[in-house]
């Protein structure tokens, strides 16, 4: 499901920059980076290493030597929600901000450099939903996908899907495609024919504390497997793995509460 364009090539040459629009990266801002990596390393098998120092105290998370997601420390007086936040790839971000603003949204964070990696800014659609937008230079995002313990997936959770797609189609180019029934109101969102990500309405079911927002899906070889890996090493199991459109899911937290998905896709 998500774009592969940027795996590394077996030449050894540098991956290929996503497609603006493209899911290309995810990251997360906790409070505890220790605890934090211990608890993504034993579910994931991820490994760790320093980041871009603009960002304060942040790693990048290594599978097989390819990186597939950040995290980060949130300052001490920030109380903000601790949340996995998708990026989008953009050839100017600064551009693309305007956009974001021009639609009704808000950037919050950025335009800013990344040290050599490339610029970013993190902003909000119109309802409140948080996403960053990424314009590479040397690394254009997750450079691995499909494997697991590689982001998937990304699906947005909203009070009503046909508006918010609108906002999304602007900003970053995408086609969407309603999916036609009387019970769910859901749209697909695609880019150069393929889908990309998904946008959820759900109406006043939506929590007002928790408020529209991204999911994050993570690829997993066994459902079941993975959700008594994530009780065992001290995170809740928000919905327990059941059988889904995308394959076998399960949406669970970790121990500082960030919400994600895990995703068995079918066989």
């Amino acid at each position: 499901m998500t774009d592969a364009r940027g795996n590394a090539r077996p030449n050894g040459e540098a991956p290929a920059r996503h497609t603006p629009g493209t899911p290309c990266w995810v990251s997360l801002m906790v409070h505890g980076l220790d605890a934090t990596e211990e608890f993504y390393g034993a579910l994931f098998g991820w490994e760790f290493r320093p980041g871009p120092v603009q960002l304060g105290p942040y790693v990048r998370a290594v599978l097989d030597g390819r990186e597939v997601a950040g995290i980060g420390v949130l300052p001490p007086d920030r109380r903000l929600p601790i949340a996995w936040t998708p990026y989008f790839a953009s050839d100017d971000v600064d551009r693309a901000a305007e956009t974001v603003r021009s639609c009704g949204g808000t950037i919050g964070v950025g335009p800013l450099a990344a040290a050599d990696a490339g610029r970013l800014a993190i902003g909000s659609d119109p309802c409140g939903a948080v996403f960053g937008i990424w314009q590479a230079a040397a690394r254009p995002g997750t450079a691995v996908t499909g494997v697991p313990g590689t982001p998937a997936w990304n699906e947005l959770t909203t009070f009503e899907a046909t508006h918010v797609a609108k906002f999304y189609e602007t900003v970053f180019g995408y086609e969407a495609e309603p999916v036609v029934s009387a019970d769910l109101d859901r749209v697909t969102l695609h880019l150069d024919g393929r889908p990309v990500a998904g946008v959820h309405g759900v109406g006043n079911a939506l929590r007002r504390d928790r408020g529209p927002h991204w999911t994050t899906y993570f690829t997993v070889t066994d459902a079941d497997d993975a959700v008594d890996r994530v009780r065992h090493l001290g995170g809740r199991i928000l919905e327990p793995a059941h059988d889904g459109s995308l394959g076998r899911v399960a949406t669970v937290a970790d121990p500082e509460g960030a919400r994600f998905a895990l995703l068995q896709s079918p066989r």
